[in-house]
């Protein structure tokens, strides 16, 4: 019969090197997760999702999944261990972002008298579009994250939550206040732009929500083997030839359209650094891609078909 090699792990804290605790006889099989329960165990209030463990004080934290055995310890090691600080639910976070931005801008629609002084209707039929597209953007959105989004990670640190809520909150009553404006004044090419910004904004919703459903479907395919995204036989998926991350294409195609449709300079500032993010974000699950897939393809660019 073989015999098991146990492993005894020391776990010190990556700033002030100080040990935190000895655990003997622990399964080669363990995984880092079972080794965060193990330290939960003797700290409560450091909850796994809280916990963030490495081999090197200033190297890259252990993923959950990986196992003991394989890693490039002995079987005496020491873990550096990391306060994250406190952690909340990603499903949490999305929906603080897309409810507050929602009910923020029925706040001004609807003209209240400490907003404004003049609460008349706007004579402008564009406003109404407006609220509508709006709304919509962000009703889908909290759908998405009920029932579409598979999070890789489960927590994100509390502050985060806070500035991201802060980002979208603030622009959303910034724009909201002077497309609702008493003095708004309307598009320069009237229903002509209206209507076609319009039209360009439902192509993109639909798009960004249909590449969403498949991403979701790859994640959850139960395929052993993993492999990058390709198109369907849904049309607004047929973006993924030329481009890595399509839902940023049509996100970014969203908010392009609803500046237009406003012709609102706070609108087209918050276009422009949610592309300059989400170009950060594309490329970098671009150059991901790249590096996993062998047989990537290289007609493919990050976002904008090639261009970016």
């Amino acid at each position: 019969m073989r015999r098991t090699t146990f492993f005894a792990l020391e776990i010190v804290d990556a700033k002030t090197r100080e040990q935190l605790c000895f655990l003997d006889k622990v399964e080669p099989y363990s995984s880092v997760g079972d080794i965060k329960n193990l330290l939960h165990r003797a700290y409560p209030h450091w909850y796994p999702s809280r916990q963030a463990l490495k081999l090197d004080p200033s190297g890259k934290p252990l993923k959950n999944e990986d196992i003991l055995q394989n890693m490039p310890v002995g079987t005496f090691a020491t873990l550096y261990f990391r306060d994250l600080g406190p952690q909340i639910g990603w499903t949490t976070v999305f929906l603080a972002e897309n409810v507050g931005p929602l009910l923020l801008y029925f706040l001004f629609y609807l003209r209240l008298p400490f907003i404004y002084a003049d609460c008349e209707a706007s004579p402008h039929a564009v406003i109404t579009r407006a609220c509508v597209s709006h709304t919509s953007h962000y009703v889908k959105r909290l759908v998405e994250t009920l029932f579409v989004h598979r999070f890789s990670h489960g927590t994100m640190p509390l502050r985060t939550i806070i500035r991201n809520c802060t980002y979208y909150w603030g622009f959303s009553a910034w724009l909201a206040y002077y497309i609702n404006h008493p003095l708004y004044t309307p598009p320069s090419y009237g229903e002509l732009q209206v209507n076609s910004a319009s039209v360009m904004f439902a192509i993109c919703e639909l798009g960004n929500f249909s590449i969403h459903l498949t991403l979701r479907k790859h994640r959850g395919d139960g395929s052993r083997h993993r492999k990058f995204p390709l198109p369907t036989k849904n049309p607004f998926t047929w973006l993924f030839v030329l481009v890595s991350c399509p839902n940023y294409t049509y996100e970014v195609g969203t908010w392009v359209s609803f500046s237009i449709m406003t012709q609102c300079l706070p609108v087209a500032l918050f276009t422009l650094l949610g592309f300059i993010q989400m170009s950060v974000w594309a490329k970098g699950k671009h150059r991901a891609y790249s590096r996993q897939f062998k047989d990537y393809p290289s007609l493919r660019t990050a976002m904008i078909p090639l261009l970016l």
